[in-house]
């Protein structure tokens, strides 16, 4: 395996078309040996976003826009992004929640990284949806849940008071 690749060579691996989240991702960094990084090249049509709104507790995230401009919702905050824009998502509440939205009329083209943590708590404050996510890759535990839904300690446990 070598440890490089030019984007130019990247296959295109993950492909969503769902509607308004409409993207193709393609893995990088499982192909190149990286361990504790995550690397992606994303694609996103005009008038379209990679994933919902969220936040992560621990994975911490970092975007490098190459082509393309579009819109950044960061917390309550929306930023203009363009072209070798550097975008910094690190992990924390609802304040730090993100969205890349592609605004203009072309392709957004952005180098996606992040690092890879045993384990993630993601909120999606738009949908109000909780994810717990453990391991990478087969064997993890990945539950989506939506927030209203806690329970107490205790609920259906027995043996107890």
């Amino acid at each position: 395996m070598k440890p490089l690749m030019n984007l130019n060579d990247a296959a295109f691996d993950d492909i969503e078309a769902n509607g308004l989240y409409t993207s193709r991702r393609a893995s990088i960094g499982r192909h190149i040996g990286a361990k504790k990084l995550g690397y992606n090249l994303t694609e996103v049509p005009p008038g379209k976003v990679q994933c919902p709104f969220h936040n992560h507790h621990g994975e911490e995230e970092m975007f490098l826009i190459i082509e393309g401009e579009g819109e950044l919702r960061f917390g309550p905050a929306r930023y203009r992004i363009r072209r070798h824009d550097v975008i910094a998502c690190p992990p924390g509440g609802r304040e730090v929640a993100h969205q890349i939205i592609n605004t203009g009329t072309t392709t957004l083209r952005y180098l996606a990284l992040s690092t890879l943590s045993e384990v993630d708590v993601c909120e999606y404050p738009d949908s109000d949806k909780v994810m717990l996510a453990t391991g990478q890759g087969e064997g993890g535990l990945h539950k989506m849940f939506r927030a209203e839904e806690t329970v107490g300690y205790y609920d259906r446990e027995t043996g107890g008071e």
